[in-house]
């Protein structure tokens, strides 16, 4: 266990981000964790991931991050710029990260050299970081760039929904309900990993950043001078492979021969609050179709509609939970 423990002044800070190099980051880590087929739905995802990783030299720059492990440097993953950058701006940040960082990190975690995949940014930081920034950028054309419309709807749905329970619950709900492997208790927020550890956040920024690529797993960033930052698993990654996750057949599937399959997915995922284009991106549909779904269950009064600042958050009626938990055979849990 991981016990972080949070003073008020970086409890009060609780801001969030999204981040296109972490996802990479996270990405090599699922690989790296999984040397034979990855589960839905990153199997597709992973198997031109893999292609695209055999044509790499042993020597690639990039190969870092499969190298690490779970052992990567925090310089090698900048903390997110700003709330939503783009991939260009976190690789400058990259670049631009100041040597005797490299050097004072190298020299903590590592203090007797470390392994050979890090003498490059011992012996020559900003050339290291310049080489593995070009390959990143070539990776992300490469792997990702296909799927990152998609994932941005999702990241900007879970992103709005978070912001939404921070401003009109403050962070104590927001962390609560973080994840089933992090458990808060001001002042304490503990997060299930393999080994013990304790941490103290005095006068810092806490930054929660959710990602598609995280499986069902937590990180924790702590190199940083002014900001914690905790990754964790954003809902919607069912848009790497265009579509909902064990999703019952039609003929076994009671809502489904209720509704017809397209409003019944619809239905399930209004557990948690979302706008057309969010469920559209996170089910893989066509957002004229999320629509159509979405103005029947209006009409049916299972959904209701409500205006959050500029968008349009659809949400389930006290009917909608009833039918789903009435004609579904996994378990409703619905967040506000």
């Amino acid at each position: 266990m991981i016990r972080i423990h949070l003073d008020d002044a970086t409890v009060a800070r609780t801001r969030l981000a999204v981040s296109p190099l972490w996802e990479i980051q996270t990405g090599f880590w699922m690989l790296y964790r999984n040397p034979a087929e990855l589960p839905w739905p990153y199997t597709g995802w992973a198997r031109r991931a893999r292609r695209v990783l055999a044509g790499l030299p042993a020597s690639a720059p990039i190969r870092v991050y499969l190298d690490a492990g779970a052992h990567l440097p925090d310089f090698l993953s900048p903390i997110p710029p700003t709330a939503a950058p783009s991939l260009t701006e976190e690789l400058a940040a990259l670049r631009e990260t100041p040597e005797e960082l490299v050097a004072e990190q190298l020299r903590r975690h590592w203090p007797e050299g470390g392994p050979a995949w890090l003498r490059p940014y011992a012996t020559d930081p900003r050339g290291a970081l310049d080489r593995v920034a070009d390959e990143l950028l070539a990776w992300w054309e490469a792997t990702l760039a296909p799927w990152w419309p998609a994932m941005r709807a999702a990241l900007d749905e879970e992103v709005l929904h978070q912001a939404r329970s921070l401003a009109t619950d403050g962070p104590d709900a927001l962390l609560a309900d973080l994840h089933e492997k992090a458990r808060w208790e001001r002042p304490v927020l503990t997060v299930a990993k393999s080994w013990e550890q304790e941490v103290r956040v005095v006068d810092r920024r806490l930054l929660l950043v959710p990602l598609i690529f995280a499986g069902t797993g937590l990180g924790l960033y702590t190199d940083h001078p002014g900001v914690l930052a905790v990754s964790y698993p954003a809902r919607g990654a069912g848009v790497l492979a265009g579509g909902p996750a064990d999703a019952p057949r039609t003929g076994t599937d009671r809502l489904a021969l209720l509704l017809g399959r397209g409003r019944a997915t619809v239905l399930r995922a209004l557990v948690r609050p979302a706008t057309t284009a969010g469920l559209a991106g996170a089910l893989g549909l066509a957002p004229s179709t999320v629509s159509e779904h979405l103005s029947a269950l209006l009409a049916a009064g299972v959904v209701h509609r409500r205006r959050v600042g500029r968008r349009v958050l659809y949400g389930l009626e006290p009917a909608g939970i009833a039918l789903l938990g009435l004609l579904s055979t996994e378990p409703i849990r619905t967040t506000a």
